[in-house]
């Protein structure tokens, strides 16, 4: 048997070709889910629907599982232990990344990271469960979507599910504030018991995904910002002591980036290093452009995403006998090209995010997403609202699957758009027809 292909729930009644490979077949059913589409409609960093330029969740997507799948061939070809099945965590095949790339952020809300704050608040005060993008993807796939011949979700096979898996433990009491659900941690557990995956790591195909998803994010968010005028690439911008400081204060504030290791380091000479490298690098791009900033901007963006792709390799992880996928220089983990990630990473989320008028956008969302939290919260007055084909499942599924979960998973599938118009249906004074199909 081969474990990496193994299916949770396959059954006879599967109705799939036989002349497809396993990963074909998983290629297939994600990226005809209905999940998957709604990624069109989810906000990356401005609201879907901004403007046809900026990214959506999906075109985030899309850019990561190029980048992933590119990397794991060269990796192939540099590690040769990685096609040697040595271990069924640590084989790596540019399909499995390309599908893991590709299923992501299935599991993120509408209006960006605003929603998942907004939803996991208002579960966690009033019914104690967490809610967490990474662990709605496994509920996504193992569990929300259907297919012809299966109430299992999409039913993937166990590399393409571990290669999500970048934060392999279970949330609950365990003190990890990511990870999977406690009803989908059964199975991931099993999948991971049986490739005997050492406690806490995750495979390479995860890593590497990973990783791919920083790279993505740490360029192609920086072209929308310069797109949107929000990022201005000039010195009196990039040299302005309030962009150093806000910088500097994110990374201090961020719980998840301590492994980096700058308390070792001059912070604020580092941060003013990356952001001067970065103005450096735009003059010459943009010179090189002829002053036609379209141009500049796809070409910066493709020159930060080779320098950081031409720096990923593998390393020995002493601390767990395992190995890690990671920028490398000589051998050894490349711990300053690391933190000129996060850097520019901080960059986009200071410029960005931290927009004011970015904040009145989320404000407008978390009002909403507060009020559509309200009406449906309650099973009396919810079952009169929400549509009926979600009322069948919950019926057939109320002794694990509690109310305000099934909620939750409602409004968490929806996009931005349809947040608004299902919104604008219980609040507005009037909106379309009663007969429009949802």
């Amino acid at each position: 048997m081969d474990v990496r292909k193994l299916r949770l729930f396959d059954t006879w009644s599967t109705h799939s070709s036989e002349d497809r490979d396993e990963y074909e077949k998983d290629y297939a059913r994600l990226i005809q889910s209905p999940a998957f589409r709604r990624l069109q409609g989810k906000s990356q960093v401005f609201g879907a629907g901004t403007g046809d330029y900026y990214r959506t969740r999906l075109t985030h997507s899309l850019e990561v599982s190029q980048i992933s799948r590119e990397l794991a061939k060269r990796l192939r070809r540099q590690y040769p232990f990685l096609a040697n099945n040595e271990h069924p965590g640590l084989t790596l095949e540019p399909e499995v990344v390309e599908i893991a790339a590709l299923a992501h952020d299935l599991g993120h809300p509408p209006f960006g990271h605003k929603g998942e704050e907004v939803l996991n608040r208002l579960l966690t005060r009033e019914h104690g469960l967490p809610y967490e993008g990474n662990a709605q993807n496994f509920r996504i796939l193992m569990f929300l979507e259907k297919r012809a011949g299966s109430g299992s979700g999409l039913d993937l096979t166990a590399a393409v599910l571990l290669g999500i898996n970048k934060y392999p433990f279970p949330l609950g009491d365990t003190g990890h504030l990511k990870g999977v659900y406690p009803t989908e941690w059964e199975g991931i557990s099993y999948l991971r018991d049986i490739w005997g995956m050492p406690e806490g790591k995750a495979t390479i195909e995860a890593q590497l995904m990973d990783l791919c998803d920083d790279i993505a994010y740490s360029t192609h968010d920086l072209e929308d910002g310069i797109r949107a005028g929000k990022i201005q690439m000039n010195r009196s911008f990039f040299e302005d002591e309030w962009l150093e400081n806000h910088v500097i204060q994110e990374i201090l504030d961020d719980p998840g980036n301590g492994h980096l290791g700058w308390e070792t380091i001059d912070l604020r000479q580092t941060v003013r290093r990356v952001l001067d490298e970065f103005l450096r690098e735009w003059e010459a791009v943009y010179a090189d452009c002829g002053g036609e900033s379209s141009r500049a901007r796809r070409e910066i963006k493709a020159r930060w995403v080779g320098k950081f792709a031409q720096g990923v390799g593998i390393v020995d992880d002493p601390a767990g006998g395992w190995k890690k996928v990671t920028f490398v220089r000589d051998g050894a983990t490349d711990w300053k090209l690391l933190r000129t990630m996060e850097i520019l990473k901080k960059l986009a989320w200071v410029t960005l995010i931290k927009d004011f008028r970015v904040q009145r956008l989320q404000k407008r969302s978390e009002i909403m997403l507060e009020r559509l939290w309200d009406s449906f919260k309650e099973p009396q007055a919810g079952r009169l609202i929400l549509p009926p084909d979600w009322i069948e499942s919950y019926e057939r599924q109320k002794a694990n699957w509690p109310w305000e979960r099934m909620v939750a998973d409602y409004i968490a599938g929806m996009t931005d758009a349809y947040a608004e118009k299902v919104y604008a249906e219980l609040f507005a004074s009037r909106t379309g027809s009663i007969y429009e199909r949802d």
